[in-house]
């Protein structure tokens, strides 16, 4: 049978009546399954979209990002890997007012927490603070004597008691944190 091939059959209650069916014989070839993969990933980002939306109301929207305190407490590779899970990273300030903003979403959404996991760490060369991605920072935000902890105290924490300044600590610190998501 060809492509596109007109097909009527009568049925057997009736030989007049007859169903008349356009049979259309597609194989996949290079333009179809082109198609099909854009489609997937046209679907997949519908749904990164509207998983990051839920995210956006159950957290804040600030700039453009989204932020999402954590429920728990965590050490810093475990806190880490959470808001990877979820999408994100642990949250990465890159100026003055993504600070100001991150320590005024910890108030609110952490009360009583006096400080709380940043995506930054300089695990791999001491002393050269990176965020999680390994990307070079352009803005810090240490506290007075901060960094302190030499190759003790490798991962970075946003104090609420010092309005918002970082310092060092160590990774395996149980903390609360607040996860990232970048919208596109």
């Amino acid at each position: 049978m060809e492509e596109g091939a007109l097909v009527s059959q009568s049925t057997e209650s009736d030989p007049g009546e007859h169903f008349v069916c356009l049979i259309i014989i597609t194989r996949i070839d290079g333009d179809l399954k082109t198609q099909i993969d854009k489609l997937w990933l046209e679907v997949n980002s519908l749904k990164e979209m509207q998983a990051l939306q839920t995210v956006c109301l159950r957290g804040t929207k600030i700039h453009k990002k989204c932020y999402l305190a954590s429920e728990g407490a965590k050490h810093f590779h475990e806190a880490n890997e959470d808001c990877i899970a979820k999408g994100g990273t642990l949250a990465i300030p890159r100026d003055n007012d993504e600070t100001n903003s991150l320590r005024d979403y910890g108030k609110k959404s952490l009360p009583g927490v006096a400080d709380f996991w940043l995506g930054i760490t300089d695990m791999v060369n001491e002393g050269k603070f990176v965020d999680v991605n390994g990307m070079a920072l352009n803005y810090f935000n240490w506290d007075r004597s901060q960094p302190n902890g030499g190759k003790r105290e490798n991962c970075v924490l946003l104090s609420q008691s010092s309005q918002g300044k970082w310092g060092d600590e160590v990774c395996r610190t149980v903390k609360r944190y607040i996860c990232e998501f970048l919208i596109p």
